[in-house]
């Protein structure tokens, strides 16, 4: 049973520092790339770099080893903690080794959340952790924070993964959460272990919320004791009156096994509910599937996995910060005891969530138990949760314990004829299904009175491979370039006027940060500005990119100071009908550039490169009626795009050209109401407007982005 209640919150801003951050091997390349070009001599906090993203080094030659080298030097200069590949995925390093109670951590990966910990951690893009690197602050409006009251205890066979999804089906379509932070509090929580919380912790960024903060205990005292950090520990309780700004209440005894079909975390129904209807539930998946692309050559169906009216599932995986934990992974084995997977198309995938919890799971004989049963087991790595590792055939289902399953989250590539599928479930029910011999199964099918057992931290590997620098730079050391490793290229302050061409228009209700970025292979050039820009909305507008790079040129000729009808003929009605609006500005003082429209974008990742291959290839704004995730909007601004909104249907296309006079000054006011003109065949006025910024914000904007506006302030 799930009850919303509302309520209202305050409107100031916070400037904040964090006690630490963290990041992985997609992202900390180009956050230490800008910060170095920004100033920064030495990480001020203890600062992570793990490695389990782009671990298989399998794609583009060296370049994914070359990152890892470049990680090791930059740990060894600037003073940071190192965690090679295959050691511990990011999340579960900082639950072992650095969150505590009272803590605040930075990371710039979407699910940093180490509430049940005692720490609010927030994820965001890399340009909110180079601000920390330079000792600024991270500035947000103080958020509304939602009570959600747990109350009761789970039943056996139900997992966090069901929990989190019960609360995410209830509260993401709503926005009843965004942008807050939501506080876990009720006698519910001291029903379940802290591992069994951090399960269903991770998974709040699938609300869109700002953070998690829980309840602590005496069970929370155990794990950081067990870790070697008690005193890590301090009670955190809500006072005896507590004012909320909504309630979600929880009774956790009533959530049944739960699954997100395709294409989103918040598509969730209870696993009994879809077995018992099949047929009807399932279409309406291949229908959104049907809607993502236009492709002829795809064929994808889930009412062929039918079979005498029972769900064939293809392929199983438990993994990552949200499957991988030592009890879920117990809980599985348990499940599997003496069963088999067997020897049909359907397969089953584990890792562990880091070397600690692996070297466990073999002293308890649960590793032993799984291959028995015919899983493979694996080391820690994010591949199978973002598209790396794990690709399914071409039509088939993967049922995961990861964090996502957005379109092309596992790998496939509609754009060459290829869709596959993820739904999200608990360890429980995957172990179940795959007894099952792949039939999809909830777990409480298999339920008993199993309790796992103790869980026993060895830290040796940590201590023989993770590299610990902090307060120990090398300074003179030299960072080790691999040749895919590029610089940011130069962007240009903002102008006061702009001509936008739409580039992309995307009608979508959201549009998440996998299809303005894709993930999977594409992840290996991240240190590639340029690179990477290639594959911008690959995924969703192949044409995009093409788009952007021909007006491109045209802003390219004129900084260069040539006649921009001499580079774009065709461009010339386009300046006579900006002369008959503003007729003192001459052509050669407006900037050129590329715009998409999305109807809310955003959604998922807090990967920067969702803006910045935007920005490299020419972009300086985006059009939207919201944006799905602070995140996102702070990228975009980091990154010198001007984050418009606008209340009516756009009624422009793509190619089109928008003209925004008087842009820096519009920045300076109250950004409620921005005259633009639509120039077609007719000028077309229109309202843009801008939600609250921040006033250095507004400088990094003016600057053209965030390097340029430390540089400035160097």
């Amino acid at each position: 049973m799930l009850m919303i209640l509302s309520g209202h919150y305050m409107d100031f801003r916070l400037k904040i520092k964090f006690d630490a951050m963290t990041s992985h091997d997609i992202t900390f390349v180009g956050i230490i790339q800008t910060a170095k070009a920004s100033g920064m001599e030495k990480f001020p906090i203890p600062y992570v770099l793990t490695n389990c993203h782009n671990s298989l080094c399998a794609v583009g030659g060296t370049i994914n080893e070359d990152d890892h080298v470049f990680g090791l030097s930059a740990a060894r200069k600037y003073g940071g903690i190192y965690v090679p590949p295959h050691i511990a995925v990011i999340h579960q390093y900082m639950r072992e080794n650095m969150a505590g109670c009272g803590k605040m951590i930075l990371g710039s990966d979407s699910h940093t959340r180490y509430g049940a910990l005692g720490t609010m951690a927030i994820g965001e893009g890399g340009g909110e952790l180079v601000k920390q690197l330079l000792c600024s602050t991270y500035d947000v409006a103080y958020p509304g924070v939602i009570g959600i009251y747990l109350d009761g205890k789970p039943n056996p066979g139900v997992g966090p993964q069901d929990i989190a999804l019960a609360i995410i089906g209830a509260v993401f379509k709503n926005g009843y959460v965004k942008n807050k932070v939501m506080e876990f509090v009720g006698p519910g929580i001291s029903t379940m272990t802290t591992d069994f919380r951090n399960g269903i912790d991770v998974m709040t960024t699938e609300t869109t919320c700002l953070s998690s903060i829980w309840r602590t205990d005496e069970d929370t005292k155990a794990f950081l004791t067990v870790h070697g950090r008690g005193g890590d520990y301090k009670e955190l309780n809500p006072a005896d009156v507590a004012y909320y700004d909504g309630m979600v209440y929880v009774d956790l005894s009533t959530v049944k096994p739960m699954i997100a079909l395709p294409f989103h975390p918040s598509n969730t129904y209870e696993i009994d509910e879809l077995n018992a209807n099949p047929g009807d539930i399932l279409r309406e998946v291949e229908k959104s599937a049907a809607a993502l692309t236009d492709n002829p050559d795809i064929r994808f169906s889930l009412t062929d996995k039918l079979v005498n009216g029972k769900f064939q599932v293809q392929q199983g995986i438990i993994a990552g910060c949200a499957g991988g934990n030592y009890t879920n992974v117990m809980e599985a084995a348990h499940i599997l005891k003496n069963a088999s997977c067997g020897n049909g198309e359907f397969t089953l995938s584990v890792y562990p969530s880091s070397q600690p919890v692996f070297m466990d799971l073999v002293e308890k004989g649960a590793v032993s138990t799984l291959m028995a049963a015919g899983a493979a087991i694996k080391t820690a790595f994010c591949g199978p949760c973002f598209g790396a590792g794990d690709t399914p055939a071409n039509n088939a289902f993967s049922i995961r314990h990861t964090t996502r399953n957005f379109p092309n989250r596992e790998g496939s590539k509609p754009g060459v004829g290829q869709l596959s599928a993820v739904a999200l479930m608990d360890a429980r029910s995957i172990a179940a299904t795959a007894a099952n011999g792949g039939i999809l199964t909830p777990a409480t099918e298999y339920a008993d009175d199993y309790v796992v057992p103790e869980y026993h931290y060895d830290d040796s590997a940590y201590r023989a491979r993770v590299y610990q620098g902090f307060g120990k730079a090398e300074i003179s050391s030299e960072l080790v370039y691999g040749p895919n490793i590029k610089d940011w290229p130069e962007m240009a302050p903002l102008a006061d006027s702009i001509l936008l061409k739409v580039c992309s228009k995307i009608m979508d209700k959201v549009t998440t940060t996998d299809e303005l970025i894709p993930s999977g292979e594409t992840s290996s050039y991240r240190s590639n500005p340029l690179g990477l820009a290639e594959f911008a909305l690959s995924r969703r507008d192949p044409a995009y990119v093409g788009k952007a790079k021909e007006i491109g040129k045209v802003e390219k000729a004129r900084t260069a100071g040539k006649d921009v009808l001499e580079a774009a003929p065709e461009m010339k009605a386009v300046y006579e009908k900006i002369a008959g609006i503003t007729p003192d500005v001459r052509k050669e003082d407006i900037e050129i550039g590329s715009m998409i429209y999305c109807v809310k974008p955003g959604d998922g990742s807090a990967r920067e490169q969702a803006a910045s291959c935007q920005r490299v290839l020419g972009g300086l704004a985006n059009i939207c009626t919201e944006y799905a995730t602070k995140r996102y909007r702070s990228n975009v601004m980091n990154w010198g795009m001007i984050p418009f909104q606008m209340k009516e249907e756009p009624e422009f296309g793509v190619d089109d050209y928008i003209y925004v006079p008087n842009v820096k000054e519009a920045l300076s006011g109250d950004m409620k109401d921005i005259k633009a003109y639509v120039l077609g065949d007719e000028i077309k006025e229109i309202s843009l407007y801008i939600s609250d910024m921040t006033e250095n914000e507004k400088k990094i904007v003016k600057a053209g982005c965030l390097i340029n506006y430390n540089r400035n302030n160097r």
